[in-house]
């Protein structure tokens, strides 16, 4: 899908080059009815008129018709739409020397200033969001003398006309004779207004066509509100008073369409009678296959008849078991309350049971930590006396030798001869006796 240009209508119609097919929000040639053609085709021919020899833009040119149309007496023509699709359309349709299309927004047009001597935009202002740029865009682009003309459908005759339909969904803004034209004014300031209708006339017609055409419009009194599309040339200078125009095209025989129309209508009709027809048939045998239902039905209501008694006797039986196994729960409570008491006081026991191993537990773990405290002591002071025992041991083993020593040296001064000598002499100490 190609992107959406800025200042484009909301809803985008997707054309194909092959089969282009009418949705309502543009015409596509040989797509709608001759009625709806010549009203599109009769405000191009109007603004034909005044395209010879100029520069002109149609702006929204949808599928091109129109755009080659003005080309026709038009010194140069470009068409521009927002839809891709559209401009592909008209530049494989519509291939003159002096025609172009373009893929253009109508608020952001891609020419300079005063760029054109007319500019058409039929039946798409109401298309646009921002329609006040649009109106600001066409003054740019127009030349000092150019010439603006646009369309739009008259709100007040189009709501009336839809009815129960509802609003146009391809229309952004739809105006009122009074508001259209006070739009008009705010961006150009000459403004000559028209109405469009379709009319009903008698054409004298010669077999032989010549040059010249006559024509009479009665006067009557011009009722805005009531028309059909208004129609508004614009300038930035004073115009010329222009006259009243009527176009009358290759199908403008009324009786002849009118004809066509009600054979139309007359084949629609057969098409929907034969659809009665088939209605009817479609309704009888519907009426037997509701009889045969009502019979279905009927046998289907005396099984639920049997069903439900059925139901209800099982339903007693049921209740019958609910209060069977109520009994026997109220049973299993008194039984499981039991049990929780007698769980409750095994446990209570338990816990007792649990505190005095604690208890002892603790008991002993302090009486075997004081006696491993004396042992402890004990151990200590036999370690004591024994390093006590082992000192005094080796002090007595130190006294025992010397006394040895001792004793040695005193058996060797007892033997000695001259100790014997000075005893004899009564020399000398007294010698100690064992």
């Amino acid at each position: 899908m190609r992107a959406r240009i800025p200042g484009c209508p909301a809803r985008l119609l997707y054309w194909r080059i092959a089969l282009v097919e009418f949705t309502g929000e543009r015409v596509i040639p040989g797509q709608v009815d001759v009625d709806l053609w010549n009203e599109h085709m009769g405000r191009y021919t109007f603004a034909a008129r005044l395209a010879a020899g100029k520069r002109v833009l149609d702006a929204g040119c949808g599928a091109g018709y129109g755009s080659a149309e003005m080309a026709r007496t038009a010194l140069a023509v470009i068409g521009a739409d927002c839809a891709p699709e559209a401009v592909d359309f008209a530049r494989e349709r519509y291939r003159l020397p002096n025609l172009a299309f373009e893929q253009a927004s109508c608020a952001a047009l891609p020419h300079r200033d005063s760029s054109f001597d007319l500019v058409v935009a039929f039946e798409v202002i109401e298309h646009l969001e921002n329609w006040r740029e649009f109106l600001l865009e066409t003054r740019r682009v127009l030349a000092p003398a150019g010439q603006f003309i646009v369309s739009t459908p008259n709100k007040l005759y189009y709501t009336e006309s839809r009815g129960a339909t509802g609003a146009n969904p391809f229309h952004a803004h739809e105006f009122t004779f009074e508001e259209f034209r006070n739009e008009l004014q705010a961006a150009f300031p000459h403004v000559a207004m028209f109405l469009e209708n379709h009319v009903e006339g008698v054409a004298f017609q010669p077999h032989e066509p010549g040059d010249s055409v006559e024509l009479r419009v009665d006067s009557s009194e011009l009722a805005p509100d009531e028309s059909h599309f208004f129609v508004a040339i614009c300038a930035k200078q004073p115009q010329d008073a222009y006259p009243a125009y009527v176009y009358v095209p290759r199908a403008g025989n009324v009786l002849r369409e009118r004809e066509r129309h009600i054979a139309l209508l007359e084949r629609e009709v057969e098409t929907k009678n034969g659809w009665l027809e088939k209605a009817q048939e479609d309704l009888a045998e519907f009426a037997r296959k509701h009889q045969e239902l009502e019979q279905e039905l009927e046998r289907s209501n005396r099984w639920a008849e049997a069903l439900n008694r059925e139901v209800a006797e099982k339903s007693a039986r049921v209740v019958e078991l609910q209060q069977e196994i109520a009994q026997e729960q109220a049973s299993a409570r008194a039984m499981a309350d039991g049990y929780e008491a007698k769980v409750r006081h095994l446990e209570g026991e338990v816990n007792e049971r649990t505190q005095w191993a604690l208890d002892t537990e603790t008991r002993l773990t302090a009486d075997l930590h004081r006696e491993a405290q004396q042992v402890a002591l004990a151990v200590e002071a036999l370690r004591h006396t024994e390093k006590e025992l082992e000192e005094r041991t080796a002090w007595a083993r130190q006294l025992q030798e010397k006394a040895e020593k001792l004793e040695a040296q005193l058996a060797m001064y007892r033997a000695s001869r001259w100790v014997k000598l000075g005893r004899k002499a009564g020399l000398g100490p007294p010698l100690p006796t064992d």
